[in-house]
């Protein structure tokens, strides 16, 4: 309930968006027609509309988003000829006659209203700021089900209820005009106008380029805020979040599902089971190999299981993928032989262990003690400590004696592994395809699923970014379909990573890094040179600066690929 709530409230800020403006001249054109039988019909017509082609989106990846294509011509086109019969009916007589029948018949009635608001939700693209970010992230992971639908729905009702707000002083507005100027009939025609640029706006991109970076300059913050108030833990990626557990006697928070038999594979040990693993304490750690959270807890996973597998604590990884590639096989074992990952790792790529532990977050840990109980959870970095503590009162409970001394050395961290600098990150995690990218600066907008040129503005604000070159951009990644295809972000942390990979083909892309135009120097990351050189040779999350402590301040990062093929996913920052 507390989620609907949340995504409700985002729906009706969207009214505060730009990028709400090029619907807006459909919505008012019915204004002067009563609103139970003209608004609400259109209105419920947009909504319905929005959160089933949004639901298609989110599960049925780039199929879905070019069915859609034909059906937003097809609003377009049925949206122009309802302008035309505002404007003039004079104008509206010179189109064939079936068509000028259809024309007028979608100026009066329920059914008619309703299916200008069927045109409106083809045609409205809201702007995916954090809320509606987080309902697609939970919609790709949890697949098609009635929640998704459900949220989607309650994004689109919220916004729908601040447009009838809007439509009804709107209409009180326009019966003023009439009244008090005689002006009926340029009312009418001055409402057709607005239709056809609004129009003219979703047809050049405007809805999805320009105006949707202002949209995300203004309500980014306040939807940040609603987050932090209503779901203090809601990023898929959280970075850190309070243990649930206080000192004293731990609490019963459920019981160890039965679905690690759902795993679809198993490294480094033979399928574990909730009743074998009964009488040991277990500590299950959700991850993925290219999440930089992740990354940074593994030494603390590690080390408890190094000083506790003895004392009868099991560790079980369950990888989770993000993205795609994270479902290979030979990716994770790869990942796993690199990261010296030793324990247990179920691989969870249809998401049955994350649905049945009602999983949201990377990283997210759960405490199960001897009898199969869940005592404890901590989701996203940092509490090491605290976390510490739960896992030696539940050996304590089993009957271990002689724990060793509490406290992890994490003193050997190298690379991505070393804790973040956060007292001088100002940049969040960043994705490059459509589902889910923000801030994306680019005049053009996003073409999606299929090549186009971009160019990249002279000057970015902190945390946009762009693309230089031809790109392929579908909803996860971006691909680079000519040498020196590029990539330019403004942002401010001490670390800057790109999760990237080869392509299809598998061949290596040569790569060069700067900062403010120059090389790196002493800057560059662990997979750069000093002069900013770098290949991708696997899909993974590749660390490309690093700047020493003390001098952190905001800088303007270029990625060029010097060869075509290269895959881009995801910005990340420590």
């Amino acid at each position: 309930m507390t989620l609907l709530i949340l995504v409700f409230l985002g729906g009706i800020l969207t009214i505060l968006s730009p990028c709400i403006l090029p619907v807006l001249p459909f919505v008012f054109a019915r204004a002067e027609q009563p609103f139970l039988k003209s608004g609400l019909p259109l209105l419920v017509g947009m909504t319905l509309t929005f959160a089933g082609v949004a639901t298609l989106a989110a599960v049925g990846g780039s199929w879905a988003v070019s069915i859609n294509q034909y059906g937003r011509v097809a609003a377009l086109v049925l949206l122009t000829a309802f302008a035309l019969t505002l404007l003039s009916r004079r104008l509206a007589d010179l189109l064939a006659r079936p068509f000028v029948a259809l024309g007028n018949r979608l100026t009066e009635g329920r059914s008619s209203s309703l299916l200008i608001g069927v045109a409106t939700g083809l045609l409205w693209a809201p702007c995916a700021g954090p809320i509606l970010g987080l309902v697609l992230t939970g919609a790709a992971l949890s697949g098609p089900s009635a929640h998704t639908t459900l949220l989607l729905f309650a994004y689109a009702a919220g916004a729908a209820v601040s447009l009838a707000i809007a439509l009804l002083a709107g209409g009180r507005v326009f019966a003023a005009l009439k009244r008090g100027l005689g002006a009926g009939e340029w009312v009418r025609r001055g409402l057709g106008v607005a239709v056809l640029i609004g129009v003219g706006a979703i047809a050049l991109g405007l809805d999805s380029g320009f105006l949707t970076r202002l949209s995300l300059a203004r309500t980014d913050s306040i939807e940040q805020t609603l987050i932090g108030r209503i779901r203090p833990t809601s990023q898929a990626t959280a970075h850190a979040s309070a243990p649930a557990a206080a000192p004293g006697k731990l609490p019963v928070e459920g019981e160890l599902p039965p679905a690690l038999s759902g795993a679809t594979g198993w490294l480094n040990s033979p399928p574990l089971t909730r009743e074998g693993l009964r009488g040991k304490v277990v500590l299950i750690d959700f991850w993925t190999y290219s999440c930089i959270n992740c990354l940074r807890s593994l030494p603390y996973v590690n080390g408890w299981y190094q000083k506790y597998k003895d004392h009868g604590l099991v560790v079980i990884g369950v990888h989770s993928p993000e993205f795609a590639f994270e479902k290979d096989v030979g990716n994770v074992q790869r990942a796993v032989r690199d990261l010296n990952v030793t324990y247990p790792v179920a691989l969870d790529s249809n998401y049955e262990i994350w649905r049945a532990f009602d999983n949201q977050y990377w990283p997210a840990h759960y405490f199960i003690d001897a009898q199969g109980h869940i005592r404890g959870h901590h989701f996203g970095e940092g509490d090491y400590p605290e976390s510490e503590r739960i896992i030696r009162e539940l050996l304590t409970e089993a009957g271990a004696t002689a724990l060793p001394p509490a406290g992890i050395s994490v003193a050997n961290a190298k690379g991505v592994q070393v804790a973040a600098d956060d007292n001088n990150m100002l940049s969040p995690e960043t994705y490059i395809g459509y589902a889910r990218a923000e801030h994306f600066s680019s005049p053009s907008g996003v073409v999606p699923d299929q090549p186009s040129d971009y160019t990249t503005p002279d000057k970015l604000d902190i945390n946009q970014w762009g693309l230089t070159g031809k790109w392929t951009v579908d909803d996860e990644k971006g691909t680079v379909n000519e040498p020196h295809g590029s990539i330019v972000f403004r942002f401010q942390a001490r670390d800057l990573h790109l999760v990237l990979g080869p392509g299809p083909s598998g061949k290596p892309v040569r790569f060069r890094v700067r900062l403010d135009g120059a090389d790196p120097g002493g800057s560059h990351g662990t997979d750069t040179d000093a002069t900013g050189a770098g290949v991708v040779t696997e899909q993974r999350l590749y660390q490309l600066i690093r700047q020493p402590a003390g001098d952190i301040r905001r800088h303007t990062f270029i990625i060029e690929f010097l060869d075509a093929g290269a895959q881009a996913y995801a910005f990340t920052f420590g």
